[in-house]
């Protein structure tokens, strides 16, 4: 989790938007005089005539431009000042989004994208070492380069945005930005030394790198996928034959490029082929799987290019047999940490035997699949213990009622702060009845909604609210000691309900002694104090004195969801404070098998509102890790369920999981499917390969 960010970070932004300010119009400068260079050499008539216009167009909305850039610019400026560092995309583009896109949007994407790459080169050297400056007032303990908010890729959308605004046409567009890329790398490289400098005169010390070796291998894999640098060699026949247009007519089914069908056809098997090699090539190296699961999937490859010649867009189509095959063997791989893990042979035996009935000679090869697919997942149920996919309804049935009645009570909480008799109770009696009282009440609600009494008189509930009256006027010397019959008539019922419902929630005695001795205290004074009912009057005129906000309030202690005993054993209720006798679901676990200082987040849990169901985590606590699945989320977010390879669940509260993210005892593994990231960076390099073109 990342630290708070220093200081001077909001500082660089500011001065960074102070700079832009200067070196925007100045750019915009340059860019006309670069257009009328142009216009000098242009080759042809109508290539001049494109120039002339491009300049005069940008001669009258120069200050426009300016204005609606950096207008843009604060304003995404804004959004990440004073804030930490949260979990950054990893591409650019997903294969989704793509196929979504229009031809002219797939244009843009990629015009745009020679321009990021012909301005990144200019500026790369210094923006990696602002970079690494700028990360550490961000508070990351290692470079993050996607993390920079001044990055070239910011800027760049922040104009052409400005663009669009100013309904700009895309072609002059398009020649603005190509003429002018360069020289506006060479504009934010020079930002980016001043900004270095100013750090660097504040004390702040640049960033490390961190180099991941195991289990992550996302580094190795972006190398391996991208290849050679293509801008500076010549393209490839197979970098040239996969880009955007071509994935993106692929994707959509309008690849007819001329009227030569089997021509047509040949270029979809062949896009498809490139796309599927690379997309084994991302699977199999990827080292959150163990090596016997890569080594199954590389086997399995030679028939997804068999499918690919006949289905050449299976791998978009998410129910497509092959498809889902890909994501259960990937999603249930993740599972496991290590060949020993409980249930990793049967998987891997069921997977061999999968790949061997895909690769047998003979046969309609895409008709197999569906078959395997269910082999797969009746495994997987058979593989769970008996009961264990019952324990988890209930466990969800249990999470459910426990959040809705602190919801409840939360509401209950508000209706005893609104009473006229509750400001002037001393502060202990407001805190237990704005936090154990309001469940109790809660709960009693709750049981009666579901089965109500048989007579209105029989309700628990209204017995529980009931109590309050005498409780809060028991609670105040001044009222209390004026009527010392009344007070010793009503203290035998008020703690007779108070245990009562106090053991409807199996709530502990010992962490509520402390209200019942400073209770029994108040009622021993008022007992013993005789004032006269003048006196009495004087101290009931006095002002009310201001209500301590926390006490009126959750006590920090008490601000947790309440479980009962039963609740916490049907959920298998997960505290990192309890003895580990008590956490069946960590049994028979093996020893951390890496260092997590070595390893860099990829995805930078903020807190339990950034948690993806589906997504793996990997649990530690005391050198051991568990690596589990959240299969579940309450409505509110305030309860979450997670489950092992071996089908035992473990639930946490909100408040929980924060604390083991703020303690680094859970990371993410994986909060997207393995196939989606691996089509996304496909996606990515389609696009690479555009701009370079």
């Amino acid at each position: 989790m990342p630290n708070a960010p220093l200081p001077v970070y909001e500082q660089c932004l500011t001065e960074a938007l102070e700079a832009s300010r200067q070196w925007i119009p100045a750019w915009l400068d340059r860019l006309q005089v670069q257009l009328r260079e142009r216009e000098a050499m242009a080759p042809n008539y109508p290539e001049r005539n494109a120039l002339i216009d491009a300049y005069t167009l940008l001669q009258r909305q120069r200050d426009n431009v300016a204005r609606h850039w950096l207008s843009a610019l604060a304003e995404e400026l804004e959004g990440v000042s004073g804030e930490s560092a949260g979990p950054v995309r990893r591409t650019s583009l997903s294969l989704d989004e793509l196929e979504l896109m229009g031809d002219d949007q797939v244009q843009e994407k990629v015009e745009t994208a020679r321009v990021q790459q012909l301005a990144t080169m200019a500026a790369e050297e210094h923006f990696n070492e602002f970079t690494a400056r700028l990360s550490t007032a961000q508070g990351l303990r290692a470079v993050n380069a996607d993390a920079n908010p001044l990055r070239v890729s910011v800027y760049i959308d922040t104009l052409t945005g400005a663009l669009k605004a100013l309904q700009i046409a895309p072609a002059m567009r398009a020649r603005w930005l190509q003429v002018g890329a360069k020289s506006l790398g060479a504009a934010l490289a020079d930002m980016y030394v001043r900004l270095d400098k100013m750090l660097a005169a504040r004390g702040v010390q640049p960033a490390g790198y961190n180099v991941v070796t195991a289990p992550d291998s996302r580094v190795f894999l972006d190398e391996q996928l991208e290849g050679p640098d293509l801008l500076e060699e010549p393209m490839s026949e197979r970098a040239a034959l996969l880009t955007l247009d071509h994935l993106h007519q692929l994707l959509v089914g309008s690849e007819e490029v001329g009227g030569d069908q089997a021509a047509d056809d040949g270029m979809s098997r062949s896009i498809a082929a490139e796309v599927v090699t690379l997309l084994t090539q991302r699977i199999t190296g990827d080292r959150r799987l163990l090596r016997p699961v890569r080594s199954a999937l590389r086997d399995m490859s030679p028939a997804l290019h068999e499918l690919a010649r006949d289905n050449p867009r299976f791998f978009a189509d998410k129910n497509n047999p092959a498809r889902r095959l890909l994501d259960n063997v990937t999603a249930r791989g993740l599972a496991f940490t290590s060949e020993k893990d409980e249930g990793f042979s049967s998987f891997l035996s069921e997977l061999r035997q999968i790949v061997t009935e895909l690769r047998r000679p003979g046969g309609k090869l895409e008709a197999r699949f569906p078959a395997q697919l269910e082999r797969l997942r009746r495994s997987q149920d058979e593989s769970l213990p008996r009961g264990e996919l019952e324990a988890r309804g209930r466990a969800v049935q249990t999470l459910v009622r426990v959040e809705q009645r602190k919801l409840l009570a939360e509401k209950v909480a508000e209706e005893f702060r609104a009473r006229p008799d509750y400001p002037k109770a001393p502060g202990p009696v407001r805190r237990f009845l704005t936090s154990v009282w309001a469940q109790v009440v809660a709960k009693a609600r709750i049981d009666e909604s579901e089965q109500p009494p048989m007579l209105s008189g029989d309700s628990t509930a209204k017995r529980y609210v009931d109590i309050l009256s005498d409780l809060l006027w028991s609670s105040q010397l001044a009222l209390a000691s004026q009527n010392r019959p009344r007070l010793v008539k009503v203290i035998p019922p008020v703690l007779r309900t108070l245990r009562e419902g106090l053991d409807s929630i199996d709530y502990p005695r010992e962490k509520v002694e402390a209200f019942f001795q400073t209770l029994m205290g108040l009622h021993e004074a008022a007992y013993k104090t005789q004032r006269s009912e003048r006196q009495s009057a004087a101290l009931e005129a006095q002002p009310e004195a201001p209500v301590d906000p926390d006490a009126s309030r959750l006590n920090p202690d008490d601000a947790e969801l309440w479980m009962r005993h039963q609740e916490a054993r049907e959920t298998n209720f997960y505290d990192d404070a309890l003895p580990e006798t008590t956490q069946p679901a960590f049994m028979n676990t093996l020893p951390m098998q890496r260092d997590w200082s070595e390893i860099k987040a990829e995805v930078a849990l903020r807190d339990a509102s950034s948690l993806a169901v589906g997504s793996w985590f990997d649990l530690a606590q005391d050198e051991q890790t568990l690596r589990v699945q959240l299969t579940w989320a309450s409505p509110h977010g305030t309860l979450f369920l997670f489950g092992t390879a071996s089908g035992r669940s473990l639930s946490m509260t909100r408040r929980g999981v924060d604390r083991l993210i703020e303690t680094q005892k859970l990371r993410v593994v994986a909060d997207h499917s393995v196939v989606d990231e691996a089509l996304d960076a496909v996606a990515e390099q389609a696009l690479k390969n555009s701009g370079k073109r």
